[in-house]
């Protein structure tokens, strides 16, 4: 069964590639059926070595094996966690195909298959680092996921606000691939070694009893930060809303719903593997890092997005608080935390998806996103209303959610003043999702002042994604934000499915370690508290207006999102050397 494992990564890659040999000369409807197969097969293959993967599997790609313990070939690893995020891409790239169904009018001339094609890319890479066992090609993988998601960003051409988003993610994410690669190099020039797991055993030989040295913290500082940039952690999270802002509604499905996610599983992969061994960066440290990024993105994530006019940037904001809480639940180094973090990435990729989805329908049909043009425009959407309503209650962590299990679960493992921050960030972004639902689908509350719009972009000037506003939705646009919810739901809902994914999670990073993913008294009732937070929270909001007004001590904060390529490097060099700061310790203590 481990021979299969490259597959994962070869069938959408190889579907690519035959769409781009083939686009000139198919209809776009054979183009997008292609591209149906070849996700919907990597996603029922990727499902099947998972159900398999108990003993994790290896494979040593064209049999190219090490001897005498040294190695030079490509090592793919197929556990629960690699292969779950994997079926999770593959999953959510189908959702993302099926809704953009005939979804541009007008593909590139000559090229029906061009956006289907750099969907299966996107999706092949993101496989590709998820099941990655050696460091040098999870970059790899890395920079054709940044790559893919730049062009994909950048889709319309035409529209200049598009150019302007992608060049910033390009930028910065190439940045952030760079210093992942230079941390590479110095792992290598330390131990000789590219397989993750030889590298840390290599770690761990060198330092002998002296611990951690300053070669050692240079690497684990350039590779953590080019995988909080893709995580979007504070304060390397700038070009995520702008990308989100002009990005096409399946492109944001997958950004948020999955990309970002795959940053934060990359930190946990890389420092359970590579740096947790003696030679490596000390538990404490790691954790006063994470803890201390994690509370500040999420804290950041949570203040911004309640000030979003801007419906996709709303929504962006959102997925760098719950990012910010996916870290802080890897930092505390504690089973239960890594547990409650995949169930919880479980079910936002859901929820997150579905809200974009909705988003996407509001876009295309009105040709405009900005919360307070919207105002009461939306009544006849009931359907979408709905889903945005549940979308909302899903980010709050209302049980049965797979978001609410997985909250939960993560509190009870950070516990203390850390389940604070949970039950806030979830309260906050959840409220914003509520208030928008309020306002725009059923016109409650008097129409919000205009106000700061100089800071940033209304999203009352968009252009619709197809040739004209929509006159009526497509099934489609329904239907998969409706079983987006219904899986997110069903993550906390099927009675087992939490202990089966704390098991696979257990087995890979924590050494067989037993911990229980099940739902208890005293997590759904700050599931629930969380969830009533948010209610008054936009309650509050709809019935008094001034409430969503940014005060006069947010504004440096919100200018930070200056829209200037040069300030987000700036800023990515400030959280590399933050990084380097909070894990000092390690050099000062060896």
């Amino acid at each position: 069964m481990h021979h299969l494992l490259p597959l994962v990564v070869a069938i959408p890659l190889l579907g690519a590639a035959l769409l781009v040999a083939t686009g000139r000369h198919l209809p776009r409807s054979a183009a997008e059926v292609i591209g149906f197969v070849v996700s919907g097969g990597t996603a029922a293959l990727a499902l099947v070595l998972l159900l398999n993967s108990s003993p994790p599997m290896v494979e040593w790609v064209g049999a190219w094996l090490p001897v005498d313990g040294e190695s030079v070939g490509i090592v793919v690893v197929g556990d629960g966690p690699s292969l779950g995020m994997a079926a999770l891409v593959s999953l959510l790239t189908l959702a993302a195909l099926a809704y953009s169904w005939r979804y541009f009018d007008e593909p590139p001339r000559g090229h029906p298959g061009a956006f289907t094609a750099l969907m299966l890319v996107f999706q092949g890479a993101m496989c590709g680092f998820a099941i990655a066992g050696d460091l040098f090609n999870a970059f790899v993988f890395f920079e054709l996921m940044s790559v893919t998601a730049y062009a994909l960003t950048g889709y319309r051409i035409d529209d200049p606000k598009a150019v302007q988003g992608a060049l910033t993610f390009g930028i910065v994410n190439s940045l952030g691939a760079y210093a992942m690669l230079m941390g590479i190099a110095l792992l290598y020039a330390r131990t000789g070694e590219l397989a993750m797991a030889k590298i840390g055993r290599g770690l761990d030989t060198a330092a002998g009893h002296g611990g951690a040295d300053a070669l050692v913290l240079a690497s684990f500082v350039l590779v953590l930060t080019g995988l909080l940039v893709k995580a979007a952690a504070v304060p390397f999270h700038f070009w995520l809303p702008d990308a989100h802002a002009v990005a096409p509604t399946p492109v944001c499905m997958l950004l948020s719903g999955v990309m970002v996610e795959l940053g934060a599983y990359g930190v946990w992969r890389v420092y359970g593997t590579v740096f947790a061994g003696p030679g490596g960066i000390p538990a404490a440290d790691l954790t006063r890092a994470l803890v201390t990024l994690g509370t500040l993105t999420a804290a950041t994530g949570a203040v911004m997005c309640w000030y979003q006019r801007h419906i996709k940037r709303l929504l962006a904001y959102s997925t760098i608080a719950h990012t910010g809480l996916f870290l802080v639940g890897i930092g505390v180094l504690i089973p239960k935390g890594d547990d409650g973090v995949a169930l919880y990435i479980l079910g936002h990729a859901g929820v997150k998806a579905a809200l974009f989805a909705c988003a996407g329908v509001l876009l295309d049909r009105y040709g405009c996103l900005d919360e307070h043009t919207l105002h009461g425009r939306a009544r006849e959407l009931r359907a979408t209303a709905v889903m945005f309503a549940v979308g909302g209650l899903g980010l709050a962590g209302l049980p049965p959610f797979g978001t609410g299990l997985g909250k939960a679960v993560t509190e009870e493992a950070v516990g203390g003043p850390l389940t604070v921050v949970y039950v806030a960030a979830s309260a906050i972004t959840a409220g914003a999702v509520l208030r928008v639902t309020a306002r725009v689908f059923l016109g409650l509350g008097p129409r919000p002042e205009e106000a700061d719009a100089d800071l940033e972009t209304s999203g009352s000037e968009e252009e619709p994604e197809t040739t004209g506003p929509l006159r009526r939705i497509p099934d489609t646009m329904t239907t998969v934000p409706a079983v987006l919810l219904a899986a997110a739901c069903a993550v906390g809902a099927v009675p087992g499915f939490g202990d089966v994914v704390a098991h696979a999670v257990n087995e890979a990073g924590s050494g067989g370690a037993q911990a229980s993913a099940q739902w208890t008294a005293h997590g759904v009732l700050l599931d629930l508290l969380s969830t009533g937070l948010a209610v008054g929270l936009a309650g509050l909001a709809v019935t008094r207006p001034h409430w969503t007004a940014a005060p006069d001590w947010s504004r440096p904060l919100r200018r930070l999102q200056s829209g200037h390529v040069g300030d987000y490097v700036a800023w990515l060099l400030v959280g590399a050397t933050v990084l380097g700061a909070l894990a000092l310790p390690a050099v000062l203590g060896g």
